[in-house]
């Protein structure tokens, strides 16, 4: 058994495409017209009630049960980026969750909420960079040492 992709529902693929493409730097693995898969594994369906053979009624928008995740290491440039979508609409402001990383939720074109966080490597860095030991950002992020140590050298 082998992991394929996630495919998601699009009302239109073109448009998705270059927002997946110019918001996050995607690469295409594969076009199919109404079906895209980009390398990272996910893949956006036009006409995805065809696809599965369910009624249009039956996909439903804005479902608020799944989210796209993605990490990126200049979290504050990204921040500036998303400004230049004044389309999009936001589940909140950046939170910074207990073990530090920080994280803004949003909607793309489609109503999936998607997240991107802070790389968690560049969690580590500002941790340590602000005058905290390896033993301090251990016990803030609650991960060991050497899961730590195997992040940075990765």
């Amino acid at each position: 058994m082998k992991y394929i992709c996630t495919v998601i529902s699009v009302a239109d693929v073109n448009a998705a495409r270059k927002f997946y493409e110019n918001l996050f730097g995607l690469e295409v693995f594969q076009d199919y017209g109404k079906n895209v898969a980009f390398t990272c594994g996910l893949a956006l369906q036009q006409d995805f009630d065809w696809l599965v053979g369910m009624s249009k009624e039956r996909i439903v928008e804005k479902p608020n049960n799944a989210e796209i995740v993605f990490e990126e290491q200049d979290f504050d440039g990204f921040l500036n980026k998303l400004k230049t979508y004044p389309e999009i609409e936001y589940l909140g402001e950046v939170i910074e969750h207990s073990w530090g990383q920080r994280v803004i939720r949003f909607y793309d074109l489609d109503g999936h909420i998607i997240e991107v966080g802070e790389d968690m490597k560049m969690v580590i860095k500002r941790f340590l960079s602000s005058g905290m030991t390896m033993e301090e950002v251990s016990a803030r992020m609650d991960v060991s040492i050497e899961d730590m140590t195997r992040l940075l050298n990765s």
